[in-house]
């Protein structure tokens, strides 16, 4: 139950003679009923009066709670369903459960379903009450602007804003998600009511039957007719669950048998207009499958529409624009989401952004292995219902699924086990990611105790003749024809989240320079590439995103500080890991300025460096996306090129043992900033939930324990104002987060519950590879440090995961083995 204002409103309006709309303006906020004059005042809370609400609604509900569950007087509810004129069942009324006559009393009194439609009317705009500013951002993209679009598309925004049923009117349908309905629970396959002359035709067969039975004359013949009314009752129909695609019509109207465009998320209208233009036509008995590379574009006929009511479908022959509808057939033609049109040059809408981001992932595989064609196809199904859900298919051949959390990953578990793949399924343990970064050196050990000699480099790095004092790596390529020196820092933290939080920014800039750059290979006079010239396709918002971006990294450099300063975002020349993560590729090359992710300038590059540019990059990319402590990507670590020759090759590539320069150059480059990250300070980054947790105030120290065990952090914690309940705020590793929930309602016996939401990365505070080496530390730790060391403890655990080597001892103690015979 529920209900709103204008509901008591209504009723009190006549009561006290005043204007309802009037009413419904004072019946919320500082305002009481003069007893005198019986009318409204101001300043109730000044005069120490009850307010209206409290008055008016409030003292009525608990009125009703007073009498049904406090005192459970019969005679007075009895009286109270009279005065409210609703119905309530015998059975209710009578009920020992007080809930249960609650439940039942303001169910009919404030019914829910009837306060929220008024809600919806009244607060929700009418579909062609639709802004310009919405259509425009319905239409584009972050990366183009409307003006940008073909003309032909700049016309459908007219369609959007008429929001028109008529047969002229362009048909414009937005499908937001697919979702699964059993075959059964379709309209067209539930069973037929039988007409009279059927159901007279039963009753005589069934009373011929009976009278049969009692002659014990036996079985009763039946008749042909008889047993084909019969079968329709009888026949089940065994079938997979079919998707319905859930949608709302932006434009026209659509009509069950009319062919229209099924375009997906990466439709360009600029390439289906040019396509057009030559005379391609789209068959119609193409599906997703079919669907080449770089096209988006199927065709197909509607044929079941469905009215959503609930769990309930109701068949259309047609929808209207403005209209909520489910649409069935198009299993085959939508992945997650898709735009449907009679036109071309409809741009496709863009994708809904997800709260909820996926993080925890495991391998799953089929427990015979016959069933993996089956298992497959049940991931299919599975990608396709849950827009949450990622399905990847790595290089090993694994089948991998990511989900949002463990919970979700159960409900994704039995799902493929129960419902779309129906076969055994075994999942690995929960794969979590981690990132790996580089702090700068620290100024006291594990004891606390101030470090005196501070080195730059790690112990482990000093033998390293290629490394000198200052963290400097020099490498050569095995032909010595290239050496490049490079060294690694560790990124401001400001810097970093900068990135983290525009990394779609950075990848929409990125492949607009790669297609620009590509452009110019045919222009002889191409000499510079900077920003100003992406405004010819890339959208006005985007070009403000990106001068704020630039601005901000600059300030966050001069803030840093050290050998960062207001240049050092020109001096950018690549983001990693997939040219678009929190990692940064300086250059500082002599003479060869001119290579900047914010502008090209093949006047102050140098030719060879130019041509091997790409391997450079390439070798740094690979180098950001596995890390050297357990091969999981880096994040927040600064790669400065301080040096890189390139000598004129005398003979033939070709002929060269080592291969071509290109790969030697990627191969150095990469060992390069794989030794500079592990002369630095290593650690590693956990990914975090926010954990919320409402608890009572009994349970708050058997709460702590359960977070303090599981290594998490509380932020805050403030007691609910007018309950004994706290809220509690804390922060959790994902790696620790698994049974969290059970754990903790077994704990606080159910008094506690916590919801988990990814947060952000944060760094592991200890090194990975320390080991005691001063008195102290021995003293405190011991000889073979036997505390648990959390990073080394996960970065091994990943380790072993990957099939990488491990350091670990098998025998401790040799002599102590004995063979027992």
């Amino acid at each position: 139950w529920g209900f709103c204002v204008a509901d008591f409103a209504k009723v009190y309006s006549s009561k006290l003679n005043i204007d309802e709309e009037e009413l419904q303006q004072c019946l919320w906020g500082d305002f009481y009923l003069s007893a005198k004059t019986k009318k409204i005042m101001k300043g109730a809370q000044d005069k120490a009066k009850k307010p209206l609400f409290v008055q008016l609604v409030l003292e009525n509900i608990w009125t009703v709670y007073d009498i049904i569950v406090v005192r459970k007087d019969k005679e007075k509810l009895q009286k109270v369903v009279d005065s409210l004129n609703i119905k309530v069942t015998t059975r209710d009324m009578r009920h020992t459960d007080p809930k249960a006559q609650i439940q039942a009393v303001f169910s009919q009194w404030l019914p829910l379903s009837t306060t929220v439609l008024d809600m919806v009317c009244s607060k929700l705009p009418a579909p062609n009450n639709i802004s310009d500013e919405k259509v425009e951002r319905l239409m584009c993209s972050q990366s183009l602007s409307f003006d940008k679009m073909p003309y032909e598309s700049q016309v459908l925004k007219q369609a959007f804003l008429d929001c028109s049923s008529q047969d002229s009117a362009p048909v414009i349908v937005f499908i937001s998600k697919m979702f699964p309905v059993e075959h059964k629970s379709l309209p067209q396959n539930r069973p037929k009511a039988l007409t009279p002359e059927e159901m007279a035709a039963r009753r005589e067969q069934a009373k011929l039957r009976l009278s049969l039975q009692a002659s014990g004359v036996g079985d009763v013949p039946t008749d042909p007719s008889a047993i084909s009314l019969v079968e329709p009752e009888e026949k089940i129909i065994e079938s997979e669950d079919v998707f319905i695609a859930f949608a709302r019509v932006f434009s026209g109207c659509l009509k069950k048998g009319q062919e229209v465009f099924v375009l997906g998320p990466k439709h360009n209208p600029t390439d289906a207009l040019e396509m057009a233009k030559t005379g391609m036509v789209i068959d119609s008995n193409l599906t997703l499958k079919d669907l080449k590379s770089g096209e988006h574009i199927t065709k197909t006929t509607i044929s079941d529409m469905y009215l959503l009511m609930g769990r309930e479908l109701e068949l259309l022959e047609e929808v209207p624009a403005g209209n909520v509808l489910g649409i069935g057939g198009l299993e085959e033609h939508v992945l997650k989401t898709a735009t449907i049109s009679t036109e071309l040059a409809c741009p496709a809408f863009r994708e809904l952004q997800l709260m909820a981001v996926p993080i925890l992932r495991v391998a799953v595989e089929p427990t015979k292995h016959s069933d993996l064609p089956a298992l497959v196809k049940g991931l299919k199904l599975l990608n396709q219902a849950d827009a949450c859900v990622q399905v990847i298919i790595q290089e090993s051949g694994e089948l991998v699924l990511v989900t949002a959390g463990e919970v979700h990953l159960e409900r994704c578990l039995d799902d493929l086990r129960h419902r779309y793949a129906k076969v055994g399924v075994n999942s690995s343990e929960p794969i979590v990611p981690f990132r790996e970064t580089i702090v700068p050196p620290p100024t006291v050990d594990m004891v606390n105790e101030v470090i005196q000699e501070q080195n730059t480099v790690t112990k482990k790095e000093n033998d390293d003749p290629c490394i000198n004092s200052d963290g400097l790596v020099t490498t050569s390529t095995p032909n010595k024809q290239s050496t490049v020196k490079i060294r690694a820092a560790p990124l401001p933290s400001e810097v970093t989240t900068l990135l983290e939080n525009n990394t779609e920014l950075i990848r929409i800039v990125e492949n607009h320079m790669n297609s620009k750059t590509k452009e110019s290979v045919l222009n002889v006079n191409f000499k510079k590439l900077n920003l100003s010239q992406l405004n010819e396709t890339i959208a006005d918002k985007t070009m403000k995103s990106l001068d704020m971006l630039m601005k901000d990294l600059s300030k966050a450099f001069e803030k840093a500080g050290g050998e960062w300063d207001g240049n050092s975002i020109n001096q950018i020349w690549c983001f990693g890991p997939r040219k678009c993560g929190p990692n940064i590729l300086i250059n500082r090359i002599p003479g060869h300025s001119g290579h900047c992710f914010w502008q090209k300038d093949s006047n102050n590059c140098k030719a060879l460096l130019e041509e091997y540019d790409s391997s450079f990059i390439n070798g740094f990319q690979m180098v950001t996306l596995a890390g050297p402590l357990c091969e999981e990507p880096m994040m927040g670590v600064a790669f400065i090129v301080e040096d890189w020759t390139v000598e004129a090759a005398e003979d033939v590539q070709s002929s060269s043992p080592y291969g071509p320069l290109s790969g030697q150059i990627m191969s150095a480059v990469k060992e390069t900033c794989r030794k500079a990250f592990q002369a630095q300070p290593q650690r590693l980054m956990a990914a975090m939930y926010s954990c919320s947790i409402q608890a009572n105030a009994e349970v708050l120290g058997k709460m702590y324990a359960v977070l303090g065990r599981r290594h998490g952090r509380i932020l805050s914690g403030d007691m609910t104002q007018g309950s004994a309940t706290f809220n509690v705020s804390a922060v959790l590793p994902v790696v620790e987060s698994f049974s969290f929930a059970p754990e903790m309602r077994k704990h606080t016996s159910g008094l506690a519950s916590p919801q988990l939401v990814f947060s952000h990365w944060e760094i592991i505070d200890v090194d990975p590879f320390w080991s005691p080496r001063t008195e102290e530390e021995y003293l405190l730790y011991g000889e073979k440090a036997d505390s648990e060391n959390r990073a080394r403890k996960y970065m091994d655990s990943v380790r072993r995961r990957k099939g990488l080597a491990v350091e670990q001892k098998l025998v401790q103690y040799a002599e102590k083995q004995r063979t027992l015979g």
